[in-house]
């Protein structure tokens, strides 16, 4: 099958933002790409469907729906969605971000924050002209929100360590592999106690954890686009609907049905 063509988008401010805090929404088609660049401002990056990926020097962030991902200023990074996705950016002036993490990082995404990220949406205002004061206060108590907000790290981390990496790629291209850590150490000529130990170490968690992240992260375009779940599951390497919706509610905070209707983790 020939490559599908990717749709590029200029990053829409160069020297300045309108005002201290913008906010903007966008709809993006598949195979949707923000070239490499950096900016002199702060920005907090949401997607309400599908998937956002950022691409930094060193890290890989995810945005699925209970997590948005923060980028100080001036970290160079590439934005991406590989299927169709409905994002916002929050911009935030560099003197204003001095409460926002000091590192890129992933944040958990509260019931308030996705509430005031909606509205916002809801209620664009032009570009040429400055918020209202109201909306301007608004934005403000987003910007605080988000200072409080958890830091999730990436959630799903990857790694370029020559052992743990083979086994990263191969459950990303086939995330149905239900094989054990065993059989993969075994695969790899190495030993599952050194598969564990640089799980911890490069991904920050087991990897029983980041296989299930991985197979929600791979599930949400396939749900959004209407696949039944029985199907989705069975795909993904469970052996019915039950496990995987249990699965699915303990890491997003909704079912896979639920999370196609637009509803909020609880």
């Amino acid at each position: 099958m020939p490559a599908r063509s990717t749709h590029l988008r200029t990053p829409p401010f160069v020297d300045a933002l309108p005002s201290p805090i913008w906010f903007r929404a966008d709809e993006l088609p598949a195979d949707t790409a923000y070239p490499r660049h950096r900016h002199a401002w702060g920005e907090f990056v949401y997607a309400y469907s599908g998937l956002m990926e950022l691409k930094l020097s060193d890290a890989h962030f995810l945005a699925p729906p209970q997590c948005g991902v923060w980028l100080p200023p001036l970290v160079e990074h590439i934005g991406l969605n590989r299927d169709a996705a409905s994002h916002c950016s929050l911009y935030v002036s560099a003197p204003l971000c001095a409460q926002l993490p000091a590192n890129a990082c992933a944040l958990s995404v509260s019931p308030l924050v996705r509430a005031l990220l909606e509205h916002l949406r809801l209620h664009p205002h032009p570009r040429d002209e400055p918020p209202a004061a109201a909306d301007a206060r608004l934005l403000q108590v987003l910007v605080d929100q988000l200072a409080r907000a958890p830091r999730a790290g990436s959630y799903l981390p990857g790694s370029d360590d020559p052992v743990l990496a083979p086994l990263l790629r191969a459950l990303d291209a086939q995330p149905g592999d239900h094989r054990s850590l065993a059989d993969w150490a075994q695969a790899l000529h190495s030993t599952e106690r050194t598969l564990l130990r640089r799980c911890r170490r490069e991904l920050g968690m087991p990897f029983s954890e980041w296989r299930q992240r991985l197979r929600v992260v791979k599930a949400l375009p396939r749900l959004q686009a209407g696949e039944k779940v029985e199907t989705v599951a069975l795909e993904l390497g469970y052996a019915g609907a039950s496990a995987f919706i249990t699965m699915f509610r303990r890491l997003t905070g909704v079912t896979p049905d639920e999370f196609r209707r637009g509803a909020t983790p609880k």
